[in-house]
């Protein structure tokens, strides 16, 4: 059952509550901070109710409930001792087109009270549909402990500088990514406030501001990896234009009306030219459009940002990278192995699969002291495998192909620079580390025994 959480607006508005023993009185708390005009039907009431009727806070009628109770009511809660009557009132209060809801009793229910953290304007409310009251309150507990106290203060301000901003700012992006700014902010009521200060300096700038470009890096595909910046950006966009490898869970963070476009090529296979990713940048910019090039990685490694930088540059268009975890970093640290190591590798060598082939490095020893990272190795390593070898790394260089690296589809596969060749292809996307300091963060998860296994292999390799 999908159900639609919603806060409801119930001030000046009248509510029925058939029953005032301890389930009713439960609800009350509840319904008299919403300012809804509440009236209790019932022959006894527990104490505490009565003294909110002699008090002014709600109505008490003395007496067992009648079906014409119900009309004018724009909602009903249910909470009697007896099940038929509860099922009766529910019944007749959907023949009337009115909200009910029969206490402890989810079939017939419109709606659940869901279990509220409350901080000033704050609420955050846990429904479990039903099916466990006591793990929603469970849940509410452990929030409202992590939950500062003085959020609700610090919301209010926030609100009202909000209100400010909507009043004086041009709809846009420049106005979206402020508020979300902000919102990592604190707010004061000094005229001197740096948030103040920031957004009305946000205002005299916007007149000068057109369309922005944001090459983003999206990391390995995890939406937790991604940073903060990236993620407002991915929300807030007018147009997205991603590659092909960005996942659809980072795709979903997208706001619903922008335009989310696949600008990517997969297993060399192009659905578009560099020069019309460009000309679609600089397009929706001049229209002043907030424009997010999502990039899987990092913008700067092997994603041809240089092409897009220069383009955007020749074309007048502002723009910001936004860095994010290259699939280097991610595929090390899934396995785990360092990049670097102070014992066996100094170094790092960056390099796609169709380069890692040409670099025509001379075979001197220090060459061993170098972690080799391949981006995109392709399925035939033998080639690569053949041209290591004859730069004098040694058979037994140890080597790891990872596939998916920190997404749930993640393989690893161990082995030497002699067996590469001979390795089974992994999907794409993968990624190729080489070098002394995998074998390091290999043996150091092995047993002793397991360990000398491996040095043995080497050997004969």
């Amino acid at each position: 059952m999908s159900l639609l959480p919603i806060f409801l607006k119930l001030e000046g508005r009248r509510g029925l509550l058939v029953g005032a023993g301890n389930v009713a009185l439960e609800k009350v708390s509840s319904l008299l901070g919403t300012g809804l005009q509440l009236r209790v039907i019932a022959p006894q009431a527990k104490p505490e109710i009565v003294q909110l009727a002699d008090a002014g806070k709600l109505e008490w009628i003395e007496r067992t409930f009648d079906v014409a109770d119900l009309d004018g009511n724009y909602l009903v809660i249910a909470a009697t001792d007896s099940a038929e009557v509860n099922a009766y009132i529910y019944s007749s209060a959907v023949e009337r087109g009115i909200l009910c809801n029969s206490v402890d009793d989810p079939p017939h229910c419109d709606f659940y009270f869901g279990s509220l953290v409350r901080r000033g304007p704050l609420q955050i409310a846990i429904s479990t549909a039903g099916e466990s009251p006591a793990l929603a309150q469970r849940l509410r507990r452990e929030i409202d402990e992590m939950l500062p106290a003085d959020v609700g203060p610090c919301l209010e301000s926030l609100g009202q500088l909000r209100r400010e901003i909507l009043g004086t700012h041009p709809r846009g992006e420049s106005r979206k990514a402020l508020l979300h700014q902000l919102a990592h902010r604190e707010i004061c009521e000094s005229a001197t406030c740096p948030s103040r200060e920031l957004a009305r300096a946000s205002l005299n700038n916007h007149a000068n501001m057109g369309g922005k470009v944001y090459l983003v890096g999206a990391g390995p595909g995890d939406p937790d990896l991604l940073t903060v910046k990236a993620m407002r950006l991915i929300q807030s966009a007018d147009v997205l234009l991603h590659d092909d490898l960005v996942p659809a869970s980072i795709l979903a963070l997208a706001r619903r009306a922008a335009d989310v476009l696949n600008v990517g090529k997969r297993c060399g296979t192009k659905r578009i030219t560099q020069q019309e990713i460009n000309a679609l940048m600089i397009e929706h910019s001049r229209a002043n459009r907030s424009v997010v090039r999502l990039k899987s990685g990092d913008p700067l490694i092997f994603g041809r940002a240089a092409e897009e930088m220069t383009a955007l540059t020749e074309a007048g268009i502002p723009f910001e990278v936004v860095p994010g975890i290259t699939a280097a970093f991610a595929a090390a640290a899934s396995i785990p192995c360092s990049l670097t190591d102070r014992n066996s590798a100094s170094n790092v060598i960056f390099s796609t699969g169709h380069h890692a082939q040409s670099h025509n490095l001379s075979p001197l020893p220090e060459l061993e002291d170098a972690t080799r990272v391949v981006y995109m190795p392709g399925r035939d390593l033998q080639l690569l495998s053949l041209e290591w070898l004859q730069q004098g790394l040694p058979p037994d260089f140890p080597c790891a192909l990872i596939s998916h690296a920190a997404q749930p589809g993640q393989t690893v596969v161990h082995t030497t620079l002699a067996a590469l060749g001979k390795a089974k292809p992994t999907p794409a996307p993968s990624l190729l580390i080489a070098g002394w300091a995998v074998a390091a963060s290999l043996s150091a998860r092995l047993t002793p025994s397991e360990t000398i296994a491996l040095s043995n292999k080497a050997a004969r390799q």
